[in-house]
């Protein structure tokens, strides 16, 4: 009599992906899943990496980290960091080509008008010697490492150059430096008078004689400003312009003055003569990127719509999201978002000042979003000032 056996009853193989390997297959489809669950699950609204859609990532500051430069400052926003060092150089003014012209203009107008020779605004006067004496040279490179895209050996790229010249930009825009602070004078003797002599000052004398000739600028203090992503991860401007922002805070210039007699600016060896830069004010930047529930949105060929579509294509909309404005956003989220913005703000007496506003990529973001996202800039503010103050 023959026996026979049942076969043992195995499960179905399981259909269902890690949300590891979800990600990588499906990255617009893992992303929209956490930013618009099912309204039967009862979970919120929440970004991939855990982060609501107006919160940042975990920020640290480090001021002072490199020895051998006037001012450093490490920044770490999330999982991208920027390190930044500040060298004091200087220039003077016989070195520069355009100084002789411009002096030998303002002699001339000084000599056909019965009003001062240079009629300029100490504001012009500010942007012409740090804008056209370029007496601010910012440099960003991404670091070897700092992503798997970034190999040794290659040629600056495309986003490093960009970086560079936001930064720069941004610098002359909000004139965060000012030029008196980068200025090295020297006060000429007024051989009339017989009270000048004081060996102690160096002639170093910051306030002009009355009577005397006019005090002169001798060389000025050039600011080379080295930025060095060392992790990318999203997000570059932001942790870059803040590292630049707390190196410049820990910047100390030292005591400067013009020897006549050797024709030459000598530099003062005591630490505790050196003074900081006196910046105006503490521009902070906040970066946004716009996530598009249609996965398409970013790559179909569509006219751009009037006023009047637009609102009717709000108002229809309106029942469903179908837009995230991501703050902060990651690498992986700025892979997926077409549209960015970033809102430069800072505070005078608790009002909130719009420094600067830029988006691209795209005008899904209105008017309205951007008052939103001041707000967010304005609190973002509020952060970073709470962080620079204790670095």
């Amino acid at each position: 009599m023959a026996s026979s056996t049942a076969a043992p009853i195995t499960a179905p193989p399981s259909l269902s992906l890690p949300p590891s390997q979800f990600a990588r297959l499906q990255p617009h489809a893992y992303l929209l899943a956490h930013l618009s669950p099912p309204a039967a699950s009862n979970q919120p609204s929440i970004r991939a990496n855990g982060r609501a859609a107006s919160q940042f990532r975990v920020t640290s500051a480090n001021s002072g980290s490199l020895t051998h430069t006037n001012g450093s400052a490490v920044v770490r926003i999330g999982d991208t960091a920027a390190v930044c060092g500040v060298r004091a150089e200087l220039l003077h003014t016989e070195d520069i080509a355009s100084w002789s012209v411009s002096k030998a203009s303002s002699e001339e107008n000084a000599d056909n008008s019965t009003d001062q020779g240079d009629s300029r605004t100490e504001d012009e006067k500010d942007c012409f010697h740090v804008q056209d004496l370029n007496l601010l040279v910012p440099n960003l490179s991404l670091s070897t490492g700092c992503a798997p895209g970034f190999t040794p050996g290659a040629p600056p790229s495309v986003l490093a150059q960009s970086l560079s010249h936001q930064i720069l930009s941004l610098l002359h825009s909000t004139r965060l430096v000012q030029a008196d602070d980068l200025r090295i004078w020297y006060q000429p003797p007024n051989l009339e008078s017989q009270e000048f002599r004081n060996e102690d000052e160096h002639m170093d004398v910051d306030t002009e004689q009355s009577g005397g000739p006019e005090r002169e600028i001798k060389a000025f203090w050039v600011l080379y400003i080295d930025v060095m992503i060392i992790s990318l991860a999203g997000n570059p401007f932001d942790a870059a312009w803040a590292s630049v922002l707390a190196a410049l805070r820990d910047t100390k210039l030292p005591k400067a003055w013009w020897d006549a007699d050797n024709e030459t600016v000598l530099c003062s060896d005591n630490v505790a003569d050196a003074r900081k830069l006196s910046l105006r004010g503490l521009p902070i930047a906040s970066s946004f990127c716009s996530f598009e529930a249609d996965a398409a949105a970013g790559w179909r060929s569509v006219v751009v719509p009037d006023a009047e579509e637009l609102k009717a294509q709000k108002q229809k909309k309106s029942g469903s999201q179908q837009r995230w404005i991501l703050a902060d956003p990651d690498g992986y989220e700025e892979g997926l978002s077409q549209e960015r913005a970033c809102v430069v703000v800072d505070k005078d007496n608790g009002k909130t000042v719009i420094v600067k506003m830029e988006k691209h990529g795209g005008w899904a973001v209105d008017s309205d979003d951007l008052r939103q996202l001041v707000d967010v800039s304005a609190q973002r503010w509020d952060e970073m000032k709470r962080i620079l103050d204790q670095c």
